[in-house]
């Protein structure tokens, strides 16, 4: 009931018209529902099982099925015909975003999903004990953002110092977060100096551009991609405009797992070539730019072939790292940031990483670099 109840809510988040807020706001309250009475995997269900210390098994029994939620990664497993490669099932969940992640995740609906920083770090603090096996980031991550302010047409906002006094959209659970509190801090505004505005981005429908077109708040961080150039193109003649964060990370993305999947040595063994297998996907995406978009984004999505080249560029251009220092390091970034505001604790960035993965993704990434599969 709870995995059915998650495929109805995400595809009806894909069929909700633009402004659509009181769906919106029905989505929210459904999953706050399913939060509070979903049955929760807790850590202690997964010490009864294989030990998150134990080497990972390299055979996968029979019958195994792994459940992921990333649909842009299922149509380069399908393309490719690496599913049908693999000596386990996947079942797919149209499941994207950090907190429709970890909804299935506490529903025990999925055992996959891919978020940027800040999802790993909310599940945790949520209850769900969860390991990141696999972290990608910006190849050029010094000059590229993967975020924008988009900025109200009356906001008056033309600096990043103008952002004293405004109403910024805030969604405690998603990197967007993350953007703004860092924004805060490198400005030297401090946070009874704006009104944070507790909006999820992916509750269906453009919410943070409809609100600024609206005129319900000032600012919002908002993708670097399509949403922001299809904003300046619907709204910039009405005075909208977008504005470039600080200097500071906001590429990281990571595939993470409950710690129930990792106890299961069956689906363990399944996600050992699994991340190879995720590794290698990014290296796909990276050489095949306008496959993916003639292919996914014009084709599956449907969007025209000028916008469908925009997607694929954002999420292309990547690196999937050897040694996961750096990507530790830019999690406790995070934790460190978010925790004081939400009034979480202080949590070691680096007990998120399941150590075991660090270079397996990597080396599929690697392989197919040199083969260009």
């Amino acid at each position: 009931m709870d995995r059915d109840f998650i495929g109805l809510m995400a595809e009806a988040g894909s069929r909700w018209p633009r402004g659509s807020a009181t769906l919106g706001a029905i989505v929210a309250l459904s999953i706050a529902l399913l939060i509070a009475f979903a049955p929760a995997r807790r850590g202690a269900e997964a010490k009864d099982g294989l030990p998150l210390t134990a080497p990972l098994p390299d055979r996968v029994p029979p019958g195994v099925v792994l459940r992921v939620g990333d649909p842009v990664m299922r149509w380069v497993f399908e393309h490719n015909g690496w599913d049908k490669q693999l000596p386990f099932r996947i079942e797919w969940a149209e499941i994207s975003g950090g907190p429709e992640v970890t909804e299935a995740f506490h529903a025990g609906a999925l055992d996959v999903g891919f978020g940027a920083s800040v999802p790993p770090i909310h599940a945790a603090w949520t209850g769900i004990p969860v390991r990141i096996i696999g972290f990608r980031e910006y190849a050029d991550r010094g000059a590229r953002q993967a975020f924008i302010f988009g900025i109200a047409p009356h906001a008056q906002v033309r600096t990043i110092a103008d952002l004293r006094g405004k109403r910024i959209a805030f969604s405690p659970s998603q990197v967007q977060a993350q953007v703004v509190i860092e924004t805060l801090k490198v400005a030297g505004i401090r946070r009874d100096e704006v009104t944070l505005v507790e909006l999820p981005s992916s509750i269906g429908g453009d919410v943070y551009t409809n609100a600024l077109a609206s005129g319900a708040i000032d600012v919002a961080p908002i993708r670097a991609d399509l949403v922001a150039q299809h904003y300046l193109r619907d709204y910039g003649p009405k005075g909208a405009r977008l504005l470039r964060h600080p200097p500071f990370r906001d590429d990281g993305g990571s595939i993470y797992v409950p710690e129930t999947a990792l106890a299961d040595p069956g689906k363990a063994a399944a996600l050992r070539i699994f991340a190879q297998y995720w590794g290698r996907n990014w290296a796909w995406i990276n050489t095949h730019q306008e496959e993916l978009a003639r292919g996914y984004y014009a084709g599956k999505r449907g969007l025209p072939i000028a916008d469908a080249r925009i997607m694929a560029r954002y999420i292309g251009d990547v690196v999937v790292p050897r040694n996961w220092a750096a990507a530790i390091a830019y999690e406790q970034a995070a934790i460190d940031t978010l925790g004081p505001e939400t009034k979480r604790p202080r949590l070691d960035a680096a007990s998120l990483f399941d150590r075991r993965f660090e270079s397996i993704a990597a080396d599929g990434f690697t392989a197919a670099q040199g083969n260009r599969s």
